[in-house]
């Protein structure tokens, strides 16, 4: 099976084929740097991180264009994010970006989330900006207002394709603030005129200023990828107005496609409602790390479809970690069992089940990048090659080498939720020697046939969210929170 694509420009499933053999441009729009990111964020980057993975494992070369807005992020209310940051922090707005910026590197790489090819800023392509506008106005598709830079929806007919929304729609008053230096109240701001006293501004041929949002991902994703391109992803929360404007601006600049597939990504839910700041059921990354291990964050993302809603509560992060916890507890075993295996060719029935795991891995994923069904797969073979560790034949080191190779490949090169090593398990190093300590004791009691004693230690373990789990070959513990 070949990777197909939901487009949702097309709204159907296509057959990839990148416009250059062997590579893939994309473009995923990054984050507005004024406070910090939040479970929201989380979502879109990792699945995003894993679309970026698996195209990689399938060959491609991959540019990855993730920007950061630290400038021009101005609301329909006409709020500006970015100076209402700097304004609650009392501190510069280029200080507050660049906090802000620094820390959402440090929490997608908490998340494993791979750093982009290129990550831009929009305050660092003012000039591109500027010649885009320039470009439009040339082209009849902007006019100039005191000052200010508007695209005219009216003057591109296609305005609407992506997000199936129509320009006569679109009255005053529904949908869009009704501002009057507009023609029509869909058209949207290419450049703003700065107000006296407002601190990010720029010289231009209209006065000073600075860009409007949605002009910068159009001026730096084709600067960087060209035009077209292979790939736009972003939140679903984007595809209207955001989305739609880099369309039509781009297209309208210059009589091409913009970007030949769309991705989007579902919302956050909680409790049936988007998690939201003012609604108070908002959860930063950093929040959510001090509850659960990044992993686990990241393992709860992965195992729904990029696609859908995810439903967050703490119960289902709670539940994400725990699952997270079986399959670390297989690769572990297998691992562990590495160490003291005798050598030995890879056994032709266990080859013949990982190529049919990985199969139906693969197959998962060359369907929309369908990691919750690839997750799925993985459970599937940790209840497998747990049942061979139990056998009474130990596996042969060949064979125990070919799994461990099929859980980094999948659960780690892919999915990212499979490290190289191991953290320390519970609190610290000391806590798991003394869990191997009473393990040990618990051991010497079995041989001294004091069962009730050995009973005793396994029930005040279990207690303490502690499982042993006994095996042919010892005995094994994971916690359950």
């Amino acid at each position: 099976m070949a990777l197909q694509i939901y487009n949702t420009l097309t709204r159907q499933k296509e057959l990839f084929t990148p416009l250059h053999e062997g590579q893939v441009m994309m473009y995923v729009c990054g984050p507005t740097v004024y406070q910090d990111t939040h479970i929201g964020h989380g979502k879109t980057y990792v699945n995003f991180d894993v679309v970026v993975r698996y195209l990689r494992y399938l060959g491609y070369r991959v540019r990855y264009v993730q920007n950061i807005t630290d400038v021009g992020h101005i609301l329909d209310s006409g709020e500006d994010r970015i100076l209402k940051g700097a304004a609650r922090e009392h501190i510069q707005p280029m200080e507050l970006v660049e906090r802000y910026t620094r820390r959402y590197f440090e929490d997608m790489d908490a998340l494993n989330v791979m750093r982009p090819d290129i990550s831009p800023r929009a305050s660092g392509h003012i000039t591109e900006q500027i010649a885009l506008v320039e470009r439009l106005l040339a082209r009849g598709h902007a006019y100039v207002v005191n000052g200010s830079v508007y695209f005219d929806v009216a003057s591109w007919p296609t305005y609407g394709k992506l997000s199936g929304r129509r320009v006569e729609d679109l009255l005053e008053g529904t949908r869009i603030e009704v501002n009057p230096e507009k023609r029509h109240p869909a058209d949207f701001a290419l450049w703003k005129r700065a107000e006296p006293g407002h601190i990010m501004q720029w010289p231009s041929p209209w006065g000073l200023g600075y860009p409007g949002w949605h002009v910068e991902c159009s001026a730096m994703s084709t600067k960087y990828l060209g035009q077209p391109f292979d790939i736009h992803g972003g939140g679903m929360d984007n595809k209207f107005p955001h989305h739609e404007a880099e369309v039509a601006q781009s297209e309208a600049a210059y009589d091409l496609d913009f970007a030949r597939i769309w991705m989007h990504n579902g919302m956050v839910m909680v409790g049936g409602e988007e998690m939201h700041k003012s609604l108070g059921n908002f959860w930063t990354l950093r929040q959510a790390f001090e509850r659960w291990s990044p992993m686990a964050v990241r393992f709860f993302i992965v195992s729904s479809h990029y696609r859908s809603p995810l439903d967050f509560s703490e119960a289902s992060v709670d539940a994400s970690a725990r699952g997270l916890e079986r399959l670390w507890g297989g690769v572990r075993a297998v691992r562990e069992r590495l160490s003291t295996a005798s050598s030995g060719p890879a056994d032709d029935d266990v080859t013949a089940l990982l190529e049919d795991h990985e199969a139906r891995f693969l197959a998962a994923m060359d369907d929309d990048f369908n990691a919750s069904g690839a997750v799925g797969v993985l459970f599937d073979l940790v209840r497998a090659t747990n049942g061979l560790l139990a056998a009474p034949e130990a596996p042969a080191q060949e064979t125990l080498e070919a799994i461990d190779r099929t859980y980094r490949t999948l659960g780690g090169e892919i999915l990212g939720v499979v490290p190289d090593s191991f953290p320390e398990q519970g609190a610290g190093a000391l806590a798991d020697e003394l869990v191997a300590l009473l393990l040990s004791t618990r051991q010497d009691l079995r041989a001294a046939k004091q069962f009730a004693l050995a009973d005793a230690i396994r029930d005040r373990l279990t207690a303490l969210g502690i499982v042993l789990e006994d095996t042919p070959h010892g005995t094994r513990w994971r916690r359950t929170t």
